[in-house]
């Protein structure tokens, strides 16, 4: 039995070895090929049904019969006084979960060039469930003017933020007409912060010499391998206060009753807190936020789906079955192990 094992687990180990170097030959393959741009597809979910269907659902399996029978008949008389459903105004939801890099601004755009393509700036509204605890301050400022392309539209803007909205996450909350957040959602962060590891002593103790080339005093202020003078640490200072003031204007023209000397200190608050200090209009979950929409708006999820290419299914596919295949193998040789 011994044997049987062994030789089921050298098994499992080749045919993953063999896996895997199929998966790189082929995935050299297509990254030889010239890569096309990928294309995406804005997808819409009827949030306003999907909230009708939770409530029907619900009264359904607790009203007695009686009530249920009373129940659809006021549903079929409402339903009469409605002659024309389109004609409700609508409220347009995004959902943006932020990363350090903001690349999902790269959806954002399309959402938002979708709902100024059809929305209404009388009477529509959009609503942006926003997470986000900040990161490069290009992404989240391109990120910032995208929310700011609907208030110059004129069409009504509410962020809601149930957890986190810090440094470029308020950046973005910032812009909009309205700013609600659950009770102990984390506002704020008006800072900028930037660090750097060096390691030139390392270096140095094992006789490494490091050469950098620039052309332009200022090319490089800290760096990474090289020795950091006062004069670079100081410019480089100086670029980090820069940007802090560029952000304390930005929010202060966004909301301009802000005491910003007060808040932009890099500190960050709940948002009980925050509503004190002007950073916050209402208390309030996005669960709530639709709900208080439910009835007078028609409401719709906007979402920007990016389809995967052949190769990336393939890739993901085979990833996939390279790790069930080699853990399938293993664990069966392992039950013939006395």
């Amino acid at each position: 039995m011994e044997f049987l094992y062994e030789y089921g687990l050298f098994l499992a180990k080749t045919a993953t070895f063999v896996i895997a170097i199929a998966a790189i030959i082929l995935i050299s393959v297509a990254a030889a090929v010239k890569p096309k741009s990928k294309k995406g597809e804005i997808e819409i979910d009827d949030l306003s049904e999907q909230l009708d269907d939770l409530k029907n659902n619900f009264i359904e399996s607790t009203l007695s019969k009686k009530a249920l029978k009373a129940h659809h008949k006021a549903q079929k008389n409402e339903a009469k006084k409605i002659t024309d459903e389109e004609s409700k105004p609508r409220l347009y939801v995004i959902d943006f979960n932020g990363s350090m890099d903001a690349h999902e601004v790269d959806s954002l755009r399309e959402e938002i060039t979708a709902i100024i393509s059809i929305a209404d700036p009388k009477q529509d509204k959009v609503l942006v469930r926003l997470e986000s605890g900040g990161g490069v301050v290009h992404g989240y400022g391109l990120a910032a003017s995208q929310l700011q392309r609907l208030k110059d539209k004129g069409i009504h803007l509410c962020v809601s933020i149930d957890k986190v909205a810090a440094s470029g996450g308020y950046m973005m909350a910032c812009v909009a007409d309205e700013i609600v957040a659950a009770p102990f959602a984390i506002v704020g962060s008006i800072g900028v912060i930037a660090q750097i590891p060096n390691f030139n002593k390392i270096l140095k103790k094992n006789d490494v010499d490091f050469e950098q080339i620039t052309a332009g005093e200022f090319k490089r202020t800290l760096t990474l391998f090289g020795e950091n003078t006062d004069k670079a640490r100081e410019k480089f200072k100086d670029e980090i206060e820069q940007t802090h003031d560029l952000f304390k204007q930005f929010v202060s023209s966004q909301r301009p009753s802000l005491d910003i000397n007060l808040v932009a200190t890099g500190e960050h608050w709940f948002a009980t807190q925050a509503m004190d200090k002007g950073l916050v209009d209402k208390i309030q979950t996005s669960d709530d936020t639709l709900l208080s929409h439910q009835n007078e708006r028609q409401i719709y999820k906007v979402h920007y789906k990016i389809k995967k290419s052949l190769s990336d299914k393939f890739a993901i596919g085979l990833s996939n079955t390279v790790n069930k295949t080699g853990i399938s193998l293993v664990s069966r040789f392992k039950g013939l192990n006395p």
